[in-house]
């Protein structure tokens, strides 16, 4: 099947083809008719499935330049904002359709400017809500709403505020509201339905039943990937506490790598790593976390994937959605404390059918943590050691565990006769 055989205005086909694809992945098959249908579709969907691509093609597919919001997508990150507009701008780039990207941490002027004549919207939810205070972001003409990492959204407190969005956009079809009513408020003369995409990694309760607030009878797609990709190798590193920094650093001199993505926990580690690996290492190190300031983060991915920095330590800000196809291994400082997060993270390198190492630091303290992962995936791990590491002793390392000493118990008192 080619992307031509899916219904896909020519325009669109053009671009793909031009960026160099010739057939869809089996996201892009399952969602593309159904979104050029009119669907709503709800897709449980992780990073490294083609999952962009299967909403902003058909979406681009069904709309034409007229110089107002009609496809408005929301991104939890600044970083993932600005890479859907990147790649909604390189798939509609025969159609004439402008992009306005909206985010926090720069000034308004720009983004005011592009929005004057914007097509498509992608925005961070909190920009966009400022947008509409200010009288520069309307949502009457809005006919696809597009909603995704919806678990992540979740995670950084934003589904009240994407609530709100939400109701700013034309109603749903099950809505039934007089068309008349409807033109009257948003001063329009012809107000479509608005048909809404729905994208998270996970469906708990809570996201369940705010896709239900979102969504009218949806079409499922589930493209949830549990398992890690076979061409990924992956491993456990057991090491006692105080070696982590001594083992990280050993890995890295030992490993042949070409780029490599190591995942910390907190904004400080992140920083104190970098520090580390800078200074122990012949290599080029940056680090990406929320606490550094947006050019910052934007000029440390941009380096990264030009090659100007070997390694990029980061936090999870970067685990999703990050497009970086040439990542040779990713490091995982220490085991991640959602499983889901495992499957993200390692998920960096191995792309685009090439081969690629994960290997994760683990400690005493994170074992529950490493047994969550096993269980989300249903495998279990393998422990490694590393050759030529002088290892101090934990129980870790041992090839067999031990068997629980059981005491014995004291003889119970003799009872006397009487």
């Amino acid at each position: 099947m080619s992307f031509k055989d899916l219904g896909l205005a020519e325009p669109i086909v053009q671009a793909v083809t031009e960026a160099g694809y010739e057939n869809p992945t089996p996201i892009q098959a399952q969602a593309i008719p159904l979104v050029l249908e009119g669907r709503d579709v709800v897709g449980a969907s992780q990073t490294g499935t083609g999952k962009t691509a299967a909403f902003a093609l058909p979406s681009l597919s069904k709309i034409s330049a007229l110089g107002t919001p009609q496809i408005l997508v929301l991104e939890p990150t600044r970083e993932l904002a600005h890479q859907v507009a990147e790649q909604f701008e390189a798939y509609g780039k025969h159609t004439g359709c402008k992009v306005a990207l909206l985010y926090g941490g720069v000034g308004y002027g720009e983004q005011t400017d592009k929005l004057k004549n914007a097509d498509i919207v992608v925005a961070t939810p909190g920009r966009l809500v400022d947008h509409f205070f200010r009288g520069t972001m309307r949502f009457g003409s809005v006919k696809i709403l597009i909603l995704d990492e919806v678990d992540r959204m979740l995670d950084m407190g934003f589904l009240p505020i994407v609530r709100k969005i939400v109701n700013l956009c034309p109603w749903k079809a099950s809505d039934n509201k007089p068309r008349e009513e409807r033109e009257e408020k948003y001063k329009l003369k012809e107000l479509p339905d608005r048909q809404t995409l729905f994208f998270s990694a996970t469906m708990p309760p809570a996201i369940q039943g705010f896709a239900n607030f979102c969504l009218d009878n949806p079409a499922e797609i589930e493209i949830a990937r549990r398992e890690v990709a076979s061409t990924i190798k992956h491993a456990f590193y057991p090491v006692s506490m105080d070696q982590r920094d001594d083992l990280i650093v050993e890995l890295l001199k030992q490993s042949e790598t070409q780029s490599v993505m190591v995942f910390t926990r907190t904004r400080k580690e992140a920083d104190t790593v970098c520090t580390l690996l800078n200074e122990k290492l012949d290599a080029n190190v940056t680090a990406m976390h929320s606490d550094i300031g947006q050019k910052d983060r934007m000029k440390a991915l941009a380096g990264f994937k030009d090659g100007t920095y070997d390694i990029l330590v980061a936090t999870d800000v970067a685990a999703r959605g990050i497009d970086i196809s040439s990542v040779s291994h990713v490091i995982n400082y220490r085991v991640p404390e959602n499983a889901e997060d495992y499957v993200h993270r390692i998920g960096r390198t191995g792309r685009a059918e090439s081969e690629g190492d994960a290997f994760t630091i683990l400690t005493a303290d994170e074992l529950d943590y490493a047994n969550s992962v096993e269980n989300f995936i249903g495998k279990k791990i393998e422990r490694k050691k590393l050759e030529g590491f002088n290892y101090k002793y934990t129980a870790l390392l041992d090839d067999k565990p031990a068997k629980p000493v059981r005491k014995k118990r004291p003889p119970a008192p003799k009872r006397r006769r009487r």
